[in-house]
């Protein structure tokens, strides 16, 4: 995985923030409850294709055709880190999708797109366990996040 990749979901997270409708966050604000509401005992595959949905309706609601491939790339980077680091990255997807979700409705693309890149490099780096405990619990400051 490039870092790259990354950062790119960080620009474009900061480009859509602000111009997201009423409709458009309540759309993802439903997203996100119903993938937070899928049981532990489903197979977590689905559970991460649920989360994934928040950058998909990120790609429908950009109005900008570049903007949208950027986050249909984001959904499959996710997707691909979620699965791969398993069922124990479910409390910090949750917790991070909300926050994403957060700083997008009050219009904080600084937020934002530090939360986007924190999460995907916590995923990357393969952190999901009580070293990033904090994080999971929602600790994690958006605002105070420190790059590797």
């Amino acid at each position: 995985m490039d870092d790259g990749l990354i950062g790119i979901q960080e620009i474009a997270v900061r480009a859509i923030c602000g111009r997201l409708t009423a409709v458009q966050l309540q759309e993802m604000q439903r997203s996100v409850e119903q993938a937070c509401l899928i049981p532990k005992h489903v197979e977590w595959d689905r559970k991460a294709t649920a989360h994934t949905e928040l950058f998909t309706l990120l790609a429908d609601s950009a109005g900008d055709p570049v903007l949208a491939q950027v986050f249909n790339l984001g959904a499959g980077i996710a997707h691909h880190l979620m699965v791969t680091a398993g069922p124990s990255a479910a409390g910090i997807t949750a917790s991070s999708c909300k926050r994403i979700l957060a700083c997008l409705s009050t219009g904080d693309s600084d937020g934002a797109a530090h939360e986007v890149e924190g999460y995907l490099r916590v995923l990357k780096n393969g952190r999901t366990t009580s070293e990033h405990k904090h994080y999971r619990e929602g600790g994690f400051s958006p605002t105070i996040w420190v790059r590797p």
